[in-house]
């Protein structure tokens, strides 16, 4: 018998169990005890073969090995291959142990019974009978089965009948898409994310993502990068931002401001107390943290808006933030302003569209069951469309009140939509599709509540000047060039009417008219002077009236009903009396106000409306022109600005350490799904925080190689005024040491490949020991972000780059700063020990900065290489040693070992059971990962680290990479202290995977 066969009749007996055992005593066999019987189809040619053994000495070879099989081969039955080529005794057994015999036989003649008696298969009864049997009503007479089977099926029957489930409803294409039951089915899916009014409109031309509470649009489906681009230059770019949460404060001033006062500072900028913003003139925005923890527990950025006063004794504010900063916000409001939750909670009341859904509500409590049960307790969804909030239940208060300082909270949320206009002819968009409202004094229809509040408030002479006044500055921004000619945050409150009337009969693209304003007086004065105070007034603030606004819209229906009707169609519609007059507020959007190049681009307006009117608004924009942008479009927006962006640009926030926890196991995930040959090794590389950037081990990091430098320098000099003078500061030994490695690069090669990755293992009092998993919770306990606006320019003074011979003394003196020496900037270093800076980088020559890069300080012999050759791009990092592989191969080898001693268990072998402690220690270790924690990360590598890249890509703007991020306060500092006076603020950036470095210019702009 060949190997293959021996193998194939290995595998069938392997599971086999033994026919006959002999006693365990010496035998003929070798080893003794027992061995393995043929199948039992051959027991009695072995007994017979047996009896003519012992009968007489006629023994013949043949009689007992067929044709062509050897002894060594006899016998193998389970083990199979086990036994190998043993040689068999020629003698046979003299007995047999019945007893042993006789219950493998029972085993298996019990193991065929329970096989034959049980059914493998999911198949029904009547179908395991022949084709030639079976009848089509079998499946649901039972009586059509033969009589023997009959009961069986009667069981399986019942079984089915209780593990059924409710049978769906399929209806038509046509029932399913009538309005009434779509708006169930869309109730049904937003029970977990809530969606926006444009929500099916983005559906259709968008990626979507959920987000925060919400289902919104990522990205348009089309190739549309550089046309929103080019519409943010040159034309309009629209943006649904109605997922940014809005809190309203309601008390008096002095109380407000008193609280307030203690979660921001006048350090960082404007505050709650600033004049313009308190009259309510311009839109302020500012950065909060916890109450008196300034500079420490940053909460994040918002942006607030004063009711303008109107006599009474108390004032409304607005705060607006985003959906992931909101939770953190609101609950240190609470506990500010001592407030309280209401015995009565609130349920937000679902809203209709129009009238004849009112009417349909009973019938549509039977419909939306196509796929989901019929919803029981009181977390069922209303079938009328909900205008909700995702970033709280819905069975949850929305209003807090203090009883001590009498101020109350609501969440309006979702209660006020917010669209984004941007670009210069954002206002040209804004007056060719909005009209200001006509004056009604009389009611249209003493039924309804159409516009009642309107006619009461155009009775008021006051109110009617004052919407006189507005409509006119409204139309004074056609003769506008550009929204950043507005003064920055400018205010506007309008009532305009139902811009669905005034829809043209194709797409047109909004142009402003500056031959119509060019001479006037007017235009210049709103350059000079703003909007007034008095026009900064909307009834958008009153509650009331926005409940009136939205819950008598006329509907699509009834508004097509009336075009269909007109003697000549495609005129214009006018409603008179009904035309709907809705209150809006626009705030105007400043743009890029930080640096020198491209001052007020990205300017534009902001639209504040009443819920239920979003796609009213939305169409008339799409149809002037505007092309729409999802998150990422306002993502690059604040990257062309070189704005932080929330939450990415927030490390010190909660929601910053949660973005940055999700974005690092995205990135590992999908790390992990290519192949192995296919992955960057990381190690080699010698990045130590591929998916995260670890900002408490760089500024701790930093903060040590200070307080070392400053006490070597001490003892070592006793005169510290001389070592000033001659230049020794407080990082100069470390200087020492970059110097010295970087002449020769042969042996910084050489080290780097041999010791540099061991020697950093050993630095684990210096650098601590900060693992993955441990850097998400002392994220924002190890080091704040300096947003003070004096030390700021100060550093941006230094960082400027010099054309020219003395310029940056010029500079200094014009913007009235110091110079840079170590009397002004140790006091610095002293009292943030720990910081980041916000920071611009462009790179010099080519180059595509990416997330996570490197940002590098440059040794002295980079920058004689620069100034020698311009077309210098960069040094290269050696190529590190992986000290990780030969554990990452140790354990593939012990998955291999493992896997085998499962083979064996389950052949029955019980020295076989896998040892899971040995593999426990390596679990983590992926190849190309640093596995342990992280050592020193500023001197891992060849180039000093400073910080990290958190956003780059190629700018459209500059033709060159440009990238964000932060770096570390004192290594800045060393950093500038340390360069020539011609290459201040000059960097190395290094991507993840790649060992070349690009030089850059670093630049802080306030």
């Amino acid at each position: 018998m060949s190997g293959a066969r021996e193998k194939k009749r290995a595998k069938k007996m392997r599971n086999q169990p033994a026919s006959i055992t002999l006693p365990a005593e010496p035998g003929p066999f070798p080893g003794g005890g027992s061995r393995a019987c043929p199948p039992s189809g051959d027991v009695r040619s072995e007994q017979q073969k047996f009896l003519n053994q012992s009968s007489g000495p006629s023994y013949r070879k043949d009689q007992y090995f067929p044709k062509g099989q050897n002894r060594g081969e006899r016998g193998r039955g389970r083990g199979g291959l086990q036994g190998g080529r043993q040689s068999i005794s020629e003698e046979m057994p003299r007995y047999l142990t019945v007893s042993t015999f006789a219950q493998a036989r029972a085993a298996e003649i019990n193991a065929m019974l329970k096989a034959v008696a049980q059914r493998s298969s999911n198949s029904l009864v009547f179908q395991t009978l022949p084709r030639h049997m079976r009848r089509r009503a079998m499946s649901h007479n039972i009586k059509r089965l033969p009589r023997r089977l009959q009961e069986i099926a009667r069981k399986e029957a019942e079984k089915a009948v209780h593990q059924k489930k409710e049978q769906s409803k399929t209806k038509c294409r046509k029932a399913r898409r009538r309005h009434i039951n779509l708006v169930a089915e869309f109730n049904r899916r937003q029970r977990k994310n809530i969606w926006l009014e444009t929500h099916i409109w983005h559906a259709k031309r968008f990626h979507m993502v959920k987000k925060w509470g919400y289902c919104l649009g990522n990205s348009p489906t089309e190739k549309s990068y550089r046309a929103c681009y080019r519409a943010m230059t040159r034309h309009c770019l629209l943006q649904d931002l109605s997922y940014y949460c809005c809190l309203e404060l309601t008390g008096k001033e002095n109380e407000l401001l008193k609280q307030l006062a203690r979660i921001c500072s006048i350090d960082t900028g404007l505050t709650f107390e600033e004049a313009c913003c308190l009259s309510g003139r311009f839109e302020g925005s500012l950065n909060l943290y916890r109450a008196d923890r300034y500079p420490e527990d940053m909460l994040g950025p918002v942006t607030f808006i004063w009711k303008p006063r109107d006599g009474s004794e108390n004032r409304h504010l607005w705060i607006w933030m985003h959906p992931a900063l909101k939770q953190d916000i609101l609950r240190e409001l609470k506990a500010i302003f001592q407030c309280s939750e209401p015995e009565e909670i609130y349920i937000p009341e679902p809203v209709t569209t129009s009238v004849q859904e009112e009417k349909q509500m009973d019938g549509v409590l039977s419909l939306g069951k196509k796929r989901k049960k019929e919803d029981k307790g009181e977390k069922a969804v209303p079938v009328k469309k909900i205008i909700g909030d995702g970033t709280r239940d819905p069975f949850q208060s929305y209003c807090w009140i203090s009883q001590t300082a009498g101020i109350v909270i609501s969440d309006r949320t979702m209660e006020i939509l917010r669209y984004r206009l941007i670009g210069p002819l954002s206002h040209s968009v804004l007056t060719e599709t909005l009209k200001a409202a006509s004056l009604q004094t009389e009611m249209a229809d003493s039924e309804t509540e159409l516009n009642n509040w309107w006619v009461e408030n155009c009775k008021d002479s006051e109110k009617v000047s004052l919407h006189q006044h507005q409509s006119a500055i409204f139309e004074l921004l056609e003769g506008i060039s550009s929204p950043s000619e507005m003064p920055p945050g400018t205010i506007l409150g309008l009532t305009v009417g139902d811009p669905r009337v005034n829809l043209p009969k194709k797409k047109i693209k909004a142009m402003p008219d500056f031959e119509k304003y060019q001479d006037n007086d007017k235009v210049r004065q709103l350059y000079l002077e703003g909007v007034p105070v008095d026009c900064a007034h909307s009834f958008i603030w009153d509650q009331d009236i926005c409940k009136n606004v939205t819950e008598n819209k006329i509907s699509e229906q009834d508004l097509n009903h009336m075009r269909a009707q007109l003697l000549v169609p495609g005129s214009h519609l006018d409603l008179g009396p009904c035309e709907s007059k809705i209150p809006i507020l626009l705030v105007q959007q400043p743009g890029k106000m930080a640096g020198e190049d491209r001052p007020g681009w990205g300017s534009g307006w902001d639209i504040y409306l009443p819920k239920g009117w979003g796609m009213a608004f939305w169409i008339p924009f799409i149809y002037r022109g505007v092309r729409v942008g999802g998150l990422q479009e306002a993502l690059k927006h604040s990257e062309y600005q070189k704005t932080p962006h929330t939450p990415n640009d927030f490390p010190d926030c909660q929601a910053g350490v949660q973005f940055a926890k999700e974005l690092e196991t995205s990135l590992l995930e999908k790390f992990k799904r290519r192949p192995p040959a296919k992955r960057a090794n990381y190690v080699k590389l010698g990045t130590l925080s591929p998916f995260v950037c670890p900002w408490g081990q760089l500024t701790k990091n930093w903060e040590g190689r200070m307080k070392a430098s400053r006490e070597l320098v001490r003892p070592s000099s006793p005169h510290p005024e001389r070592c000033i003078t001659e230049g020794h500061s407080f990082c100069d030994s470390k200087a020492e040491v970059v110097k010295e490695a970087s002449p020769e690069t042969c042996e910084v090669e050489e080290t780097m490949e041999v010791t540099s990755s061991e020697s950093a293992l050993k630095t684990e009092d210096v650098t601590g020991t900060q693992d993955f998993g441990e850097r998400g919770e002392t994220m924002t306990n190890d080091f704040i972000v300096l947003r003070s606006e004096k030390l700021l320019m100060q550093l941006s003074a230094w960082c400027y780059p010099t054309a020219g011979k003395d310029r940056r003394i010029r500079l200094i003196s014009r913007l009235g700063q110091k110079e840079m020496t170590e009397d002004v900037f140790l006091p610095i270093l002293m009292s943030y020990p720990r910081a980041l800076v916000w920071v611009n980088l462009s790179l010099l020559r080519k180059g595509n900065p990416e997330l996570h890069a490197m940002i590098c300080i440059p040794t002295e012999d980079d920058l004689l290489h620069l100034s020698k050759n311009k077309l210098f791009c960069g040094p290269q990092e050696p190529k590190h040693r992986d000290i990780f592989k030969h554990k990452v191969q140790k354990l593939k080898e012990e998955k291999k070992k493992k896997k085998k001693d499962n083979m064996k268990a389950l052949e029955g072998d019980p020295l076989g059971v896998p040892d899971n402690e040995a593999t426990e220690e390596h679990e983590d270790l992926i190849l190309g990962l640093w596995a342990d924690a992280l050592p020193d990360v500023t001197s891992h590598c060849s180039r000093t680290l400073l910080g990290y890249v958190t956003r780059g890509d190629f700018s459209l703007a500059v033709g060159c990479g440009e990238a964000l991020g932060f770096v570390s306060l004192t290594g800045l500092l060393y950093m500038l202290h340390n360069q020539p006076a011609d290459k201040k603020g000059i960097v190395l950036l290094r991507t993840p995977a790649s060992l070349q470095y690009r030089f850059a210019r670093l630049s802080i702009e306030v």
